[in-house]
């Protein structure tokens, strides 16, 4: 308060209230790293001082504050359901919940404590369950991941505050309230989902899990109703379609009923894997620690035939996991406890590719080329370690084909089995040179990026949804009453933005329900 004071010349004892609002470090200076603060000031005799001319670096502080629109009549008969409960199916019921709708909610994988014990057997060199692992249950893909909460939404309403909030209610740190690269951490997010699927109960809603959608009830252009895999059949009069970006199976079946879909454009690549003492040395010009967070990387570049290749969901001190979701087929991702006290940083290196490449990589046409194109990969990542994480040094894939010689001083961080495999024939070659050029050009980016003993793990195919599932104005679909919604029907791309886009189609929802609501 005293630096405050002082910066505002205002006695001490005119201090009110200070809040932190945004923490970020500078290490342009390095090694001297400087910590920049965004703080909000109430002081007493306010509108005297706002009546000088403000200081450089301060301004008035008008917070944008959201609130869910609570309708004031709630029909007894109408009750939507949800399908899926990761981050953007967990907002929107809960949403509806707060509302007074009571919604359903169905998820294909299991409650977040049985799922975990799951996936740790899986790990350890257990059976896949393809209904309940790193992609399905409680929490969504996301709740195996580093739970970073950045976008780069623009969001006026105070959504997003309001989102990061609700985070902190149910359990997160305060600080990603501040953070500049707030994270929640898996071990985290586990806590935060499960609080939340309670409240969902509590206020009348009703979860169901190892239920995965199976078919539509559509009458006149518009649903009645949904079943489930296992025989259960339910009355709908909104469904929210939250079953993110690896429920293959589900997208093919709404293909089937008629639900209007378009291929997009994703990308593809491997997870790196380096010293994360390395990476503070690159980024602060000294070790972490001592109120330094382990440091971050966010890297991009241009192949000279113009292809994007760039580096995505970086993991500070954290692993790469077996993200496999189908007997056969095999995916990696990355992921980061709270502390993010693990030997080496990760991340995804991938390269941009078009529907249109797709269909030509794959064979298949259509909605789906960009699913047979994962599919694909993955069968072959599968194949090259039977059904163990592949990995191979930098200076291998780079240079020494065929070359599977795991020596340096990089020691692999995973969790799942692992095997050296020869990664050069797992992507199309004119993928594999984009990402070889582009690990060369971060290494003129951070010091040591491009050091031969660095370790990639493939395949990185699940970067994002490789198809959208068209909605109107009204956020509906095709089919009146269906509602697509976060990252696996194509309009987000991280747990922030799926949870900003799981309350816009809540408030849809309600509209629907209820007709207009207070703003």
């Amino acid at each position: 308060m005293r630096a405050a004071a002082a910066y505002l010349r205002v006695p001490v004892s005119a201090v009110e209230d200070l809040r932190l609002l945004r923490r970020s470090y500078d290490a342009r200076k390095k090694p001297d790293v400087f910590q920049n603060v965004t703080v909000s000031v109430r002081i007493r005799g306010e509108d005297r001082y706002l009546s000088r001319r403000l200081r450089d670096g301060v301004s008035v502080y008008e917070p944008a504050v959201y609130r869910f629109p609570l309708p004031k009549n709630r029909p007894e008969s109408f009750r939507p359901c949800v399908a899926g409960l990761g981050p953007a199916g967990l907002f929107a019921a809960y949403h509806l919940a707060l509302a007074g709708l009571k919604p359903v909610v169905i998820e294909r994988g299991e409650d977040v404590d049985t799922r975990t014990r799951k996936v740790e057997a899986f790990f350890g060199g257990g059976k896949l369950d393809p209904e309940s692992n790193v992609q399905f249950g409680e929490g969504g893909a996301g709740t195996f991941s580093d739970g970073k909460l950045n976008s780069g939404v623009k969001d006026p309403s105070g959504r997003i505050r309001y989102i990061l909030e609700t985070f902190v209610r149910f359990g997160a740190d305060p600080d990603i309230l501040y953070d500049a690269h707030p994270h929640v951490g898996t071990d985290v997010l586990r806590t935060v989902v499960k609080n939340m699927r309670k409240e969902i109960a509590a206020l009348g809603g009703e979860i169901f899990f190892s239920e995965r959608l199976e078919s539509l009830k559509i009458r006149n252009g518009v649903l009645c109703g949904l079943a489930t895999h296992t025989g259960k059949e339910m009355p709908a009069d909104a469904l929210i379609l939250a079953v993110g970006h690896s429920a293959r199976d589900t997208f093919r079946m709404l293909s089937r009923e008629g639900i209007l879909m378009q291929p997009k454009d994703f990308a593809v690549g491997f997870r790196i894997q380096h010293p994360q003492a390395m990476i503070d040395l690159s980024q602060y010009g000294r070790p972490s620690g001592n109120g330094l967070p382990p440091a971050v990387y966010r890297l991009a570049a241009k192949t000279g035939a113009g292809r994007g290749v760039y580096t995505f969901c970086m993991c500070p001190g954290g692993y790469v996991v077996n993200a496999s979701s189908e007997e056969g087929r095999l995916a990696v991702n990355g992921m980061s406890y709270h502390g993010r006290a693990g030997r080496n940083a990760n991340s995804a290196v991938i390269a941009s590719v078009t529907s249109a490449e797709c269909a030509a990589f794959s064979g298949e046409e259509g909605v789906f080329s960009g699913v047979a194109f994962q599919e694909m990969l993955e069968k072959r990542a599968y194949g090259l370690a039977g059904g163990a994480i592949p990995m191979q040094r930098l200076a291998d894939f780079t240079g020494n084909a065929g070359c599977v010689r795991m020596e340096g001083e990089v020691q692999p961080e995973t969790r799942g089995r692992t095997e050296e495999a020869d990664l050069r024939g797992l992507l199309p070659k004119i993928l594999t040179d984009s990402v070889t050029e582009g690990v060369l050009a971060f290494g003129r980016q951070v010091r040591g990026f491009d050091r031969g003993d660095a370790i990639l793990c493939g395949v990185e195919s699940r970067t994002s949804s490789p198809l959208r599932i068209l909605r109107g104005e009204t956020m509906e679909a095709s089919v009146g009453g269906i509602y697509p919604c976060g990252e696996g029907a194509g309009y987000a791309g991280g747990i922030l933005s799926a949870a900003l886009d799981g309350i816009k189609t809540a408030e849809a929802v309600v509209r629907k329900a209820c007709g207009s609501v207070p703003g």
